[in-house]
């Protein structure tokens, strides 16, 4: 799972750089090699990045859902979902509903402090 995750982050970083280094115009890398274009070609530079980018995708596509589908569905509880408990006595002191650690003394009138 965790080698999952990690080639999932390098995926990621990589398209970044992919689509980072294409212009929006069509350029990109292949704007700096049109003194090449008799060895390689701006033309080739262009599609190499167009595959890089659809191929770095997909990969990452399928990554993220076979991380998800081998991920272990536990569900948090945090109480919120409890249902109300309700007090059969109403009568009940404080001691008896709180516990004896959060029972509070109340002098009564005319008691000294």
């Amino acid at each position: 799972m965790v080698a999952i995750s990690i080639i999932i982050i390098i995926l990621a970083a990589l398209l970044a750089l992919v689509v980072l280094a294409q212009n929006p115009k069509g350029g990109g890398l292949a704007a700096g090699f049109t003194g090449a274009s008799q060895i390689g070609g701006v033309q080739r530079t262009a599609d190499f990045m167009e595959k890089a980018t659809w191929s770095l995708a997909g990969a990452l596509m399928v990554l993220c859902l076979i991380s998800a589908s081998l991920q272990k569905t536990t569900v948090a509880s945090d109480g919120l979902d409890a249902p109300i408990q309700v007090d059969e006595n109403p009568n009940a002191n404080a001691a008896t509903v709180l516990g004896d650690s959060a029972a509070v003394t109340v002098p009564g009138p005319g008691a000294a402090e």
